[in-house]
């Protein structure tokens, strides 16, 4: 019986995950809104049954997308809070994730805020940003609680504001430097009496 000479690595990728390559990559690089499916399939190389047969339409490879690149951030967060030492590490492990994430070179801003810029109430964009953002709420609240935050709610309100803040600075303003400004506005919050105790 003859060897096939595809190897492991040389195999090409299915027609799923270069559907989802190239909506990852056209996606958040152009726009949800700005491209087509036809350019989505066309990047891919795949037929345009193929969409249709694997995710059903554009909005069922829109809530794939998002939730490919929520679990990943998630991924990301999780690895650097699991080197860190206690609560207070963890909170600013978040932040520094944020600086690495600012400062790669195709950085575009938090994709779940680009997505829902134009999205109608109900829309998969617009769900998929709530799952997102109930998740960022829930991950500083529970960080509160465990530092010993006074008021933990309060607490990871404001960590939401200044995560949300370094998000847009850096994508408006196309520089790093934010996450190191609001990691040092973090540490003054958490240096604060009034909140952790």
């Amino acid at each position: 019986m003859a060897r096939s000479s595809v190897t492991p690595e040389t195999k090409k990728p299915s027609a799923r995950d270069r559907l989802l390559a190239a909506s990852d990559e056209l996606f958040y690089n152009e726009g949800i809104h700005t491209v087509g499916i036809d350019r989505v399939i066309e990047k891919a190389g795949v037929a345009k049954g193929s969409l249709y047969c694997i995710f059903g339409g554009k909005d069922q490879l829109i809530e794939t997308y998002l939730f490919n690149r929520h679990q990943a951030w998630m991924e990301v967060v999780q690895r650097g809070m699991d080197a860190a030492d206690d609560p207070r590490a963890k909170i600013l492990a978040v932040f520094d994730e944020l600086g690495t994430l600012f400062a790669a070179p195709d950085f575009r801003g938090c994709a779940f805020v680009n997505a829902t810029a134009e999205a109608l109430p109900g829309s998969p964009e617009d769900l998929a940003a709530g799952k997102f953002r109930g998740w960022i709420h829930e991950l500083f609240f529970s960080l509160a609680v465990a530092a010993g935050a006074v008021s933990p709610r309060v607490l990871a309100d404001q960590l939401v504001v200044l995560y949300d803040g370094a998000n847009t600075t850096a994508q408006m303003d196309k520089t790093a430097a934010p996450a190191v400004v609001a990691k040092g506005m973090v540490r003054m919050v958490l240096d604060s009496s009034s909140y952790v105790s």
